[in-house]
């Protein structure tokens, strides 16, 4: 038993040494590595949560940074809301004040409306009182002379011996007589009362048509004002050598001063149509940067393109205004052009609306056609807006212009009737001479000196356009020189030459003007291709 264990004992013992050995040799350095990596890895896992810690702080103190920022934008944005609210609410505030202060004086004046028609009404109620008396004490008057002339009847029968007809004939001669004489004295105290109140009623309709239809004038000047964004501005619309203002000018046909005045140049010309044209010009140029001959050319375009759609608006609106519908197309843009017309320095279309709002009033209460006399009183001026292929006062022409396009008699010879070139022969032609009557002669609505220098100019131009060869003509420097565009395949050097002599005999002969006018003509010849 013991040999047996004994080789059994031995090889336990062997392989203990063996599995000694083989810890000691293999697997204790494989367990030491697998600790010496493990804490390895567990010093790089702390290093980067370190790290991402640190890198944590960091993005919470840039989105601190962030959000701070964002909050102080967001903070200047509110108070520059603020200030934009405040502002809002201080011009509506002022806006509020204002109608409120208006609607004070328009209940006041119904107020005192309404005490004069009480006033009017007790004056009534007293004549009608009186005119009672008056009848009560004419019926006594009629039963006492029945009594007496049935007592003279009798007398006359007794002591004249007459017979009953002489006798009636008689009383009847004395009593038409005595009563012709009363007639008479009441009929002229009638009358004379009636003129007292048809005067103080006129009066007061015509005050109170006032009141309801006034319209607000800006007087017309011949200067424009165009801001610049800086002084560097004025030399690039000068140009080299001014090369682009007289491009400006001959396209225009404006005068542009550039002076002393920062950072704004002037636009001089008497056709605010033409002004307006070249401010818009102006103001395009200097947005687009580009400011050279050709596109001002293509700029001037566009501006009387804008310029169009504004007369055009002007007239739709100036119709609105007016309450007049149904107007052609071809009406409303012809009346839009006397938004740039002025008569006496009173803007024509804007007082081709006020004459059209009295003639509602003034109709109204004269129970004529309203709808005729409204239409004929926002029409009456069309004339002045017609082109010179239109010749003769502006009333006969425009009542011409009207008949064209099918508008009804009434209107028309309103139309020509209301400066008295024929004669009015309705009571809606009368009122629209009233209404324009009282529309042009109200205190500080219309200028005579302006209405004389736009008229002297238009007949410069006029002059100058008559001759042949003239492409157009523009009349500058309040009026102290004339420009002339001639067509360069119609006059040459030599014609430009005659045709400025010309052109400078005929202003000496047919018109008449303060100090010298110098005539300029301008020839100009263009050649152009394209590259391919």
């Amino acid at each position: 038993m013991l040999v047996i264990l004994m080789p059994l004992l031995l090889g336990l013992g062997v392989a203990a040494v063996a599995m000694l050995a083989l810890y000691a040799l293999w697997l204790r350095p494989a367990v030491l590595k697998a600790q010496r990596k493990a804490e390895d890895a567990d010093l790089l896992q702390r290093k980067l949560e370190a790290e991402a810690k640190l890198r944590l702080d960091e993005a919470i103190v840039q989105a601190k940074e962030e959000a701070l920022r964002v909050r102080e934008k967001l903070e200047d944005e509110l108070r520059q809301r603020l200030a934009a609210l405040e502002r809002q609410e201080e011009k509506l505030e002022a806006e509020h004040r204002k109608r409120l202060a208006t609607l004070v004086r328009q209940e006041e004046k119904i107020s005192v409306r309404d005490d004069a028609l009480e006033d009017r009404r007790q004056s009534l109620e007293e004549r009608e009182k009186a005119v009672m008396e008056e009848h009560r004490v004419l019926g006594e008057r009629v039963d006492a002379v029945a009594r007496r002339e049935g007592s003279i009847e009798a007398e006359l029968l007794r002591v004249s011996k007459l017979s009953r007809d002489e006798a009636r004939d008689q009383l009847l001669h004395s009593l038409e007589d005595e009563f012709r004489g009363i007639a008479e004295r009441k009929a002229k105290a009638i009358e004379a009362q009636s003129l007292r109140d048809v005067e103080g009623r006129v009066r007061r309709i015509l005050v109170d048509a006032m009141q309801r239809s006034v319209v607000d004038y800006v007087t017309a000047a011949t200067l424009a004002v165009v801001e610049l964004p800086s002084e560097d501005m004025k030399g690039r619309i000068i140009g080299r050598e001014g090369r682009n203002i007289r491009a400006f000018e001959q396209v225009t046909g404006v005068d542009l001063i550039v002076d002393e005045t920062p950072e704004a140049v002037v636009i001089s010309c008497f056709d605010p149509v033409r002004r307006e044209t070249a401010r818009l010009t102006l103001m395009n140029l200097m947005l687009d940067g580009r400011i050279h001959p050709v596109r001002i050319e293509e700029l001037y375009e566009k501006a009387q393109q804008e310029v169009e759609r504004t007369i055009r608006e002007a007239g739709e609106r100036a119709a609105e205004r007016a309450n007049v519908h149904g107007l052609p197309q071809q009406v409303i843009d012809m009346m839009g052009r006397l938004r740039f017309r002025t008569s006496y320095a009173q803007n024509v279309l804007d007082h081709s609306v006020e004459v059209s709002r009295l003639c509602v009033s003034l109709a109204s209460e004269l129970g004529l056609n309203v709808e005729a006399a409204k239409r004929a009183g926002l029409l009456h001026d069309i004339g002045k807006a017609l082109g010179p292929e239109w010749e003769g006062p502006h009333a006969l022409t425009g009542m011409e212009y009207l008949k064209q396009l099918g508008e009804k008699d009434a209107v028309t010879h309103a139309v020509g009737a209301h400066h008295h070139e024929i004669e009015p022969e309705t009571g809606e032609a009368l009122v629209v001479i009233i209404a324009d009557t009282i529309s042009a002669a109200r205190p500080g609505a219309r200028r005579e000196s302006l209405e004389n220098y736009i008229k002297r100019l238009t007949s410069l131009e006029a002059v100058a356009n008559e001759f042949p060869g003239v492409e157009r003509s523009y009349a500058i420097q309040a009026g102290r020189e004339i420009r002339l565009i001639v067509k360069p395949n119609e006059v040459d050097d030599l014609g430009a030459a005659r045709l400025a002599e010309a052109v400078a005999r005929k202003i000496e002969s047919e018109l008449e003007y303060p100090g010298q006018i110098k005539v300029t003509v301008i020839r100009e010849t263009r050649a152009s291709d394209v590259a391919k």
